[in-house]
């Protein structure tokens, strides 16, 4: 999809045009949508990292050796949402059911901060696995549904170009929601803060109508998908996210990706849980120091974003960028495993965080543009969340059981590192798989048309 218009532009707007042009490679006719879908992802994710150190302080407040039970609890999280989510796909066109999802989990927002104003001190520690919970929900199935309408909108060589450059939205979001946490948790109290998040999250819904309205022109002017493709009812079945991933080998491919992925990233987090809470005191000193890693992260995120991400696909291509942040992850497990403190563990986190954000997680999702539209919500969702969490569940009991044999930090990762080259190979699979795709058809082959040729060779 492009966006915006065909008119001419003013001396003032073709200024603004050329300045994004020498970060970005975008055309004129799609500056709109690309900027709204920047204000959508700085809405969404500057919600979320409002309250996701308090997420983080509540994991450590209730133990280390809890952690496995509230990642049992986010799986059927997972499981409880993913029935009705599909329903809504299957029965309303995505300008309804995307604003629909958001208000649900801003509705939760604002029951669990009165929550947190009522109950007993003593008793919150049942709440705050509650919002563990909650919140581990919240940031993958709001996170998912996002990219599956950027993989709605945008075709595969827009998604390239661009989706680096779109995620630099959700990056500034995450540095003002967890510089907010850092610098007024202490002297507000975590709770209060809970109220800006869920205004966010309502402007996050006005955004996104915003892109659907930017969308509807474009297509009206001839520049981006059918207006009937985008309005259409999607329909199919409710469990038609887990039957297309059970047939398709590219599909199950990104599924291993994800487990791979989530079963390091929980073996890290399991580690920053044990390091933070034998070296930081203090609740609110934690919930800084959570904050803190978060505005490092989403600095570099940013600075990656703006000058590299775009070229650096434009010049490794899909094939390699995908397999780089896990390459980084093998170097990353192995130093740690040589040398398990806190100096090394941040350096580490900073870096495959940041590396995700920019270039690995910009090129997966462009994995997805190929796939019919049913499958960029609902094979996409079960995946972005379901499996994504049972990731979690294989990285959290197997780091509890590896802990229960006496293995320590040190050990965990230099188990971690062929577990991260497993990740590269697969990431190497699926990018070539992706190309062979999206390519196009040669002149003699039967004539289908581009849905269902994906589709048939997807499968």
């Amino acid at each position: 999809m492009t966006a915006a218009t065909s008119r001419d532009l003013s001396p003032r707007e073709s200024r603004f045009v050329r300045g994004l042009q020498r970060i970005v490679d975008v055309r004129a006719e799609e500056v709109a949508a690309m900027l709204c879908g920047c204000a959508y992802f700085f809405c969404v994710l500057s919600s979320y990292y409002i309250f996701r150190p308090l997420r983080e302080e509540m994991g450590v407040a209730g133990g280390v050796r809890n952690l496995p039970f509230l990642y049992t609890g986010t799986l059927l999280g997972m499981l409880a949402v993913q029935p009705p989510f599909a329903a809504l796909v299957a029965k309303l066109p995505r300008a309804r059911f995307v604003p629909i999802s958001y208000r649900f989990f801003l509705a939760n927002l604002l029951i669990f901060f009165a929550l947190m104003k009522a109950v007993p001190h003593h008793q919150l520690i049942w709440v705050g696995r509650v919002f563990f919970v909650w919140t581990s929900v919240f940031n993958l199935f709001v996170v998912s549904v996002f990219w599956g309408v950027m993989a709605d909108v945008f075709r595969t060589s827009q998604g390239k170009r661009l989706f680096g450059f779109i995620g630099i939205g959700g990056t500034l979001g995450g540095i003002l929601g967890s510089g907010i946490t850092a610098g007024f948790a202490v002297h507000l109290g975590p709770p209060n803060l809970l109220l800006i998040s869920a205004v966010l999250l309502e402007l996050s819904v006005f955004s996104v109508r915003r892109l659907f309205a930017a969308a509807r022109s474009a297509a009206a002017e001839g520049h981006g998908k059918a207006t009937d493709e985008g309005n259409a009812v999607i329909g199919g079945s409710i469990f038609a996210g887990i039957s297309h991933v059970a047939r398709s080998p590219y599909l199950l491919g990104i599924c291993l990706y994800m487990l791979l992925f989530t079963v390091g990233s929980t073996w890290l987090y399991f580690h920053q849980a044990a390091l933070a809470g034998k070296t930081i005191g203090g609740s609110a000193e934690r919930t800084a120091f959570f904050a803190q890693l978060d505005l490092a992260v989403n600095l570099l995120t940013l600075l990656t974003q703006a000058f590299l991400t775009g070229r650096l696909i434009k010049a490794l291509g899909l094939v390699t960028a995908i397999a780089l942040i896990p390459a980084l992850s093998v170097v990353g497990f192995l130093t740690l495993g040589i040398a398990p403190v806190l100096a090394v563990f941040v350096v580490f986190q900073v870096l495959r965080r940041a590396g995700e954000f920019a270039v690995a997680r910009p090129t997966r999702e462009v994995l997805y543009i190929v796939l019919p539209r049913e499958d960029k919500y609902k094979a996409k969702s079960f995946i972005d969340t379901f499996i994504y969490r049972a990731g979690d569940q294989i990285g959290a009991w197997s780091y509890a059981a590896m802990g229960a044999v006496g293995l320590g930090m040190a050990t965990i990762s230099f188990i971690a590192v062929p577990v991260s080259l497993g990740w590269c190979l697969i990431g190497l699979w699926l990018g070539r798989k992706h190309e062979a795709l999206a390519a196009p058809l040669p002149p003699t082959a039967p004539a289908l048309g581009g849905r269902e040729r994906r589709s048939a060779t997807a499968r």
